[in-house]
């Protein structure tokens, strides 16, 4: 049995996680929480890194510099509306993001959000098991593998998953230990 495309879902079920939890945001400025959020630009909804420039001057502060400055009010708006909970200051040329430090209310709150999503994590990786572990039934109804073949890639399929949930693991406790940081 073809183990590959099992591990590329896998994989992409880690990747997902990733982008998640960069977009939580911790107390210092990250690029990443802009990730998601869209900008009207002539009609179509553009990523906000494809329209403007995203730096940090210090560790609390973004700095967005549109490339087409008839844009601000847009990105403006876009991010107010998104769920960032920080209100974009404008002073006509770029648009300042000012990040407060965390009570210690919200960073219990995004301590449990990334746990639920490391848990949704581990459930997609139980899931792409199972479709695998199906398939390997299936092909032994009708009779197309052995009991040998069967055993080991149950065995093989297991050993993958528990290798993609120890990294899911690793993930979470990595920005959780960042979210319990001062």
């Amino acid at each position: 049995m073809d183990n590959s495309k099992y591990e590329a879902k896998m994989q992409k079920t880690l990747d997902v996680l990733q982008d998640t939890l960069g977009g939580i945001r911790a107390g210092r400025a990250n690029a990443g929480v802009l990730h998601k959020i869209k900008v009207d630009y002539y009609g179509a909804q553009t990523p906000l890194s494809q329209v403007a420039a995203i730096a940090s001057p210090d560790p609390r502060t973004l700095t967005i510099q549109p490339w087409d400055s008839s844009l601000l009010k847009a990105i403006e708006k876009a991010i107010q509306t998104s769920d960032l909970g920080i209100n974009p200051q404008n002073d006509g040329k770029l648009i300042r993001l000012n990040f407060p430090p965390l009570t210690e209310e919200r960073r219990k709150d995004l301590i449990k959000q990334v746990a639920k999503e490391g848990e949704n994590s581990k459930v997609a990786l139980r899931n792409i098991r199972r479709d695998a572990m199906d398939k390997l039934k299936a092909a032994k109804k009708k009779s197309e593998v052995s009991e040998d073949e069967i055993a080991d890639a149950e065995k093989d399929m297991q050993k993958m998953t528990d290798k993609y949930v120890k990294k899911v693991d690793e993930m979470t406790a990595k920005k959780s230990k960042e979210l319990s940081e001062i």
